[in-house]
């Protein structure tokens, strides 16, 4: 664990394995790299694996204004020219699917193979933006454990998934003097005016220049399997998969059945 500066983002940065070829782990709105704690072994057994939080999250600098697209994928973009990485494969959950297949769009030659689990950036469902932007923010003004609990049990389908260690992983970083007020920049995307600004259009999912694997589960909250499948028959080299008997993340024996498609996909 480390920090790397780039442009005005001290950037938080996870780094295991040492592969020929790089990963680069992504999670979602108001996540942080820890989101990937039962990836990261399998992963690297094979690949070199980087996760990082983004802009305004995690323990990277917050925000002191709204985060769209744009930032996301021009911060990656420099985290990868910081690091040295000419091209790598994305692994994306909800917002990273969405900035992974942005940057696959606008820069073609950065990437190898893309991960897109139950990406967001195609729906715009008032009710589900609704219940993101209460739930993230009511947790980031007052980071009591039963608050972050509530946040994180939306994502899981089975809330004995929700550990009192990732309770108090996130309610640490949620507790941080500042933290509720960048993520107020965060959750912009949730506004249905700056959604559709930013929405990942039909021309840039068939600008997706290599194999793309989107993994959609049967139990997510953000919306129906069929947008998964929509989206993998829009990129030219698209495939689709469903875990069973998982939420927005796929969590305790559902993560070794998506660690096992991922590396089988990547390994193609």
């Amino acid at each position: 664990m480390r920090y790397v500066q780039v442009g005005p983002w001290r950037t938080r940065l996870l780094e295991t394995g040492t592969g020929p070829e790089t990963v680069v782990l992504m999670p979602g709105t108001g996540g942080h790299l820890e989101a990937y704690a039962r990836n990261f072994a399998a992963f690297a057994k094979q690949y070199r694996v980087l996760a990082y939080d983004y802009p305004g999250h995690g323990y990277t600098t917050f925000s002191d204004h709204d985060l769209e697209l744009d930032h996301y994928v021009e911060h990656l973009l420099g985290l990868l020219d910081t690091l040295d990485i000419d091209r790598a494969h994305l692994n994306g959950e909800s917002l990273g699917g969405w900035i992974a297949v942005k940057f696959a769009a606008r820069h073609p030659n950065r990437v190898e193979k893309l991960v897109l689990n139950t990406p967001g950036g195609t729906m715009s469902r008032p009710e589900t933006m609704e219940t993101i932007r209460s739930l993230s923010q009511a947790a980031a003004d007052d980071p009591t454990p039963d608050r972050i609990r509530a946040r994180l049990e939306w994502l899981m389908a089975d809330n004995s998934s929700v550990t009192d260690e990732l309770v108090e992983i996130r309610r640490r970083i949620y507790a941080q003097p500042g933290f509720a007020d960048s993520m107020r920049h965060i959750l912009c995307l949730q506004d249905s005016q700056v959604r559709m600004r930013n929405r990942i259009t039909d021309e840039e999912l068939a600008a997706v220049p290599g194999p793309a694997l989107v993994v959609w589960t049967s139990d997510d909250p953000s919306g129906p399997a069929k947008a998964g499948l929509d989206m993998a028959d829009k990129i030219p080299a698209g495939r689709f998969e469903l875990i069973t008997g998982a939420g927005h993340w796929p969590q305790w024996e559902q993560a070794e059945r998506f660690n096992q498609l991922v590396l089988a996909f990547l390994a193609e």
